[in-house]
This record gives structure tokens, C-alpha cells and sequence, in this order.
């Protein structure tokens, strides 16, 4: 049996931009969910702490958690770097989650 490097070279180039494609799903979905996540439970926090009723705060940032959502998706898909779209995805909600929960303690 004799194996032929063209065909060999074609599959292994084929499956790098298939996992690339994955990532940027992956990003977009998970890191997406991460990012605004941590955004809602920031604008929350912190409408609250502006004196806005709780529910208009909660109405407010689950509005804007759309847009956002939908802003980071698409970005996972037009930005040139994977890696970057996962470090900020995934930094920025890590982030605003944890200084979500720094106001919630200091408002109790």
C-alpha cells in the first residue's frame, strides 16, 4: 500500500481551520455566556448600588446582556485571533463576576 504525502498534507491542513471553526463556536457560545454573564451580574450590582429599584436594575442588565451577547458572538467570529477572543472572554468575565460579587458584599 503506498501512501500518498498530497493527500496526507490536504487532510492534516483540513482539520486545523475545522478546529479553529469549532473554537470560534465554542468562544462565541461559552466564552460569550461567560463574558455576559459577568456583565449582567456587574450592571446589576452596580445599578443597584446607584439606588435604582432591584427589578429596574435586573430589567436594565438583562436588556443590555442581550446586545452585549450578541456583540462578543459576532467578535468571536470577525476578530483575527482565537487565543485573544478567549483570553478577554473569559478574563473579562471572570473579572466582572468577581467585582460583581465585591459590590454585592459591600452593599449587605
Amino acid at each position: 500500500m503506498q501512501i500518498n504525502p498530497i493527500n496526507d498534507h490536504a487532510m492534516a491542513a483540513a482539520a486545523v481551520p475545522r478546529l479553529q471553526i469549532v473554537s470560534r463556536i465554542a468562544a462565541g457560545v461559552v466564552g460569550g455566556y461567560a463574558f455576559t454573564w459577568g456583565f449582567v451580574a456587574l450592571s446589576i450590582a452596580l445599578l443597584f448600588a446607584a439606588r435604582l429599584e432591584f427589578h429596574d436594575a435586573e430589567a436594565l442588565g438583562t436588556i443590555t446582556g442581550f446586545l452585549v451577547f450578541l456583540t462578543v458572538f459576532l467578535w468571536a467570529f470577525a476578530a483575527a485571533s482565537v487565543a485573544r477572543v478567549w483570553a478577554v472572554l473569559v478574563v473579562g468575565g471572570a473579572l466582572m463576576a468577581g467585582a460583581a460579587s465585591l459590590v454585592q458584599r459591600a452593599l449587605l
